[in-house]
């Protein structure tokens, strides 16, 4: 669970700065639009975290596959015992 809650916060945290500096970029243009900024923040913070939080996702994902594996055991053995 940490794993998951790491990584999602590292991605808020990523947009929300990339939001910041769009809005930013966009006021000092003199452009008050709010779709735009939240457009590209939105494709800037996910093609940043594919590549910056690729360690992140990883260990998720380990953790994930894991979890799932010991759930699988657990199920094989309890069907086992419902064969003898």
């Amino acid at each position: 669970m940490k794993e998951f809650v790491v990584y999602t916060l590292a991605r808020i945290g990523m947009f929300v700065a990339s939001l910041l500096v769009f809005f930013g970029l966009f006021a000092a243009l003199g452009i008050h639009s709010v779709l735009w900024p939240l457009v590209l923040a939105a494709l800037a913070s996910g093609v940043a975290s594919y590549y910056l939080l690729r360690g992140q996702r990883e260990r998720f994902a380990a953790r994930v596959d894991a979890r799932a594996h010991a759930a699988s055991q657990r199920f094989e053995q309890m069907r086992a015992k419902e064969d003898e």
